[in-house]
């Protein structure tokens, strides 16, 4: 395994990153299988997990695996999506923020965080409280470096502009969408990243489950779940697919290799997140870590998909607040009448 640095933090990371949402129960993973999985992957060299709050009880499956192991993991949790009722329960204001963290020191059965995310933007809490908080983390020793998820490239530089100016600990990685079919963050992300010495880990290398080449055209699917069910079924997504999968056949490897090799070849990536839900899944995408794509591959993959573009968008992508709501796009309607 040849290690990368997380941007410029010193911290030597594999290329290839252990997601855990799939470990929450809730998922259908039994803990004892969860802890088999995260041994193996530590066994083949993968020494950068990552996991969240929001992930149900994946904190604590990882925590109880990690027993004897914490000291050779660089350890990635992300707080700010709601995990309870209360509306202080989310977010990323100090008051949320202090607390939170408690919740995942304990759950994850350690003393510090390596690195700890923002899981997506709290439009309602100013840069400077947020990075003023975790400022005081990492001076208590509580987390070594702090980190955002799904972050436009404007509000990365504003925050890196805050931190400057109010003599604050910055955001050292960004954790952004990035796949085959999804490639928006190379026209900003990935250059803003690069620019300000970021690490980068990017979730999704398999768009959900369309790159394991098991979604073809007029099959039935058994991926197909509520959740992802709008990308399983894009007709355009499904295009694209459909001419990787010979692209993949003519390099002499599986799809799920081409995609994950695909996005760690970008100078800007420092690691892909692996969601494997099965040993099956990690053993095929273990199989896979050697994959390296030449120029001339990677010039066939932007005739199917141009660089810095979005074959269709995530339901998962950070969604600013003018588009959330229509009444910050729109004029009063009596003052439209009057026009």
């Amino acid at each position: 395994m040849q290690y990368r640095t997380l941007g410029r933090t010193g911290i030597k990371v594999s290329p290839y990153a252990l997601g855990t949402l799939m470990f929450a129960t809730r998922m259908g993973n039994e803990p004892a299988e969860s802890t088999r999985i995260i041994h193996r992957a530590l066994d083949a060299g993968i020494n950068f997990l990552d996991t969240a709050d929001a992930y149900a009880d994946s904190e604590e499956v990882v925590g109880k695996a990690l027993k004897g192991r914490r000291d050779n993991v660089v350890l990635a949790t992300k707080f700010g999506l709601p995990v309870g009722e209360d509306p202080n329960q989310r977010g990323t204001s100090r008051r949320w923020i202090m607390k939170a963290v408690e919740n995942s020191l304990r759950r994850l059965q350690t003393d510090y965080i390596d690195v700890y995310q923002i899981h997506r933007l709290d439009p309602a809490t100013d840069f400077e409280e947020t990075l003023s908080a975790l400022t005081d983390l990492i001076r208590s020793g509580k987390v070594r470096v702090v980190g955002s998820s799904t972050t436009p490239a404007s509000e990365i530089v504003e925050a890196q502009w805050v931190a400057e100016r109010r003599n604050l600990e910055r955001f050292r990685t960004e954790q952004p969408p990035y796949s085959l079919l999804n490639r928006g963050i190379e026209r900003e992300v990935l250059p803003v990243a690069q620019r300000h010495g970021m690490g980068v880990m990017v979730w999704g290398p398999l768009a959900q489950g369309m790159l394991t080449g098991r979604v073809r055209r007029n099959q039935e699917n058994p991926l197909i779940r509520a959740s992802f069910s709008r990308h399983l079924n894009d007709e355009r997504r499904i295009d694209v697919v459909e001419q990787l999968i010979p692209l993949a056949e003519k390099a002499g490897m599986p799809l799920t290799h081409l995609a994950m090799a695909f996005t760690i070849a970008h100078p800007g990536v420092t690691s892909a997140l692996v969601g494997a839900r099965t040993m099956a899944h990690l053993d095929d995408l273990i199989n896979g870590f050697d994959a390296r794509l030449g120029d001339d591959l990677l010039d066939q993959i932007d005739e199917i998909v141009p660089p810095g573009t979005d074959v269709t968008a995530l339901d998962q992508d950070y969604q600013p607040p003018a588009l959330q709501n229509p009444h910050l796009r729109r004029r009063p309607a009596a003052e439209r009448a009057a026009a």
